[in-house]
């Protein structure tokens, strides 16, 4: 007797720190495609538990801009930060194992230290200092981070779009952040929980968050989670050859619709942008029977010659 394949579940999680721009919406886009291409379901999460760049209005932005570009989603709006309770209980597990310790270091701490070098992503490589230093958490005492003790050796994953991946997370990134010292849970742990919960299957992003799936894995063989399939999508690149970023308002999608531009003009792009053939205007849902995840080119879309968009004008 044959056993069904498992329901097929994507997501869309999108952090409302600053307005979507077009690397967004083609990730989206090919996230959305993959997983209702195949009968799959779309769940949608705001990613908002950074507090402190989470801007005015921007959940409401976000919403709106994934409407404009014909997305829907299966289900209620999840709030990162509104169900903390089972990252709690995770980050717990973690500590009771002895696999979760206490940090006192500061961001300054760790750029002093010379052994710290930057990880693949730009981040502070954590150089050891309060691993072995047995420090807890105590009510009154002083604020302390909470880190994963990261093992030693190579990760190693096959991802669906980019192919065979290594990562040794020790060396690169070094025992990363579970949660801030002021409680704030950080965004590997909160991911790996609010995906297992929520019975994720795929995951459809940039190829810049790589190497946070081979953290991502650690975390889910130490919890005893499942590993959704992961699909990296290369980048979108400026102009210059830089990669979109929300801190510069590149190529904001909320200005571009303010602006006249027509969702389906750019729909149809990044469709024709993932090697797929189909008119100069299209909806979302129209791209769908003709939607390939093998036909998306491997290189990064560099907005200059025939790749860049003629809604954008000229660069």
């Amino acid at each position: 007797m044959s056993l069904s394949p498992p329901p097929i579940v994507g997501r869309l999680a999108p952090s409302p720190t600053g307005s979507l721009h077009l690397g967004h919406a083609r990730t989206f886009l090919l996230a959305w495609w993959h997983a209702r291409a195949r009968g799959g379901r779309v769940l949608l999460r705001i990613e908002d538990l950074d507090r402190e760049r989470v801007k005015p209005g921007m959940v409401e932005e976000c919403l709106a801009t994934l409407a404009w570009l014909g997305l829907d989603w299966d289900g209620p709006v999840l709030l990162q930060s509104s169900e903390p309770e089972p990252t709690r209980a995770a980050l717990a597990t973690l500590v009771a194992r002895g696999l979760a310790y206490g940090c006192a270091c500061s961001r300054r701490d760790i750029e002093r230290a010379a052994s710290a070098p930057h990880a693949e992503d730009g981040e502070l490589a954590y150089p050891g200092t309060c691993r072995a230093r047995g420090l807890v958490p105590q009510p009154g005492g002083p604020a302390l981070a909470l880190r994963f003790r990261v093992p030693a050796g190579e990760v190693a994953l096959e991802d669906g779009i980019l192919g065979p991946y290594r990562c040794d997370v020790a060396r690169e990134a070094g025992d990363f952040l579970l949660a801030r010292r002021d409680g704030t849970f950080a965004y590997q742990l909160a991911v790996v929980v609010d995906d297992a919960r929520s019975g994720v299957t795929e995951v459809v992003r940039g190829a810049d968050l790589l190497p946070s799936a081979a953290r991502q894995w650690l975390l889910q063989r130490a919890l005893g989670l499942p590993s959704p399939r992961g699909y990296h999508v290369p980048l979108v690149l400026d102009a210059d050859g830089s990669r979109l970023a929300k801190r510069s308002g590149a190529l904001a999608l909320a200005e571009l619709r303010a602006r006249g531009v027509e969702a389906r003009a750019l729909v149809a792009w990044v469709a024709r942008s993932a090697g797929l053939e189909v008119p100069e205007r299209v909806s979302a849902a129209e791209v769908l029977p003709h939607f390939d995840l093998a036909r998306l080119p491997r290189a990064p879309v560099a907005l200059v010659g025939p790749a860049r968009p003629a809604f954008l004008g000229p660069a």
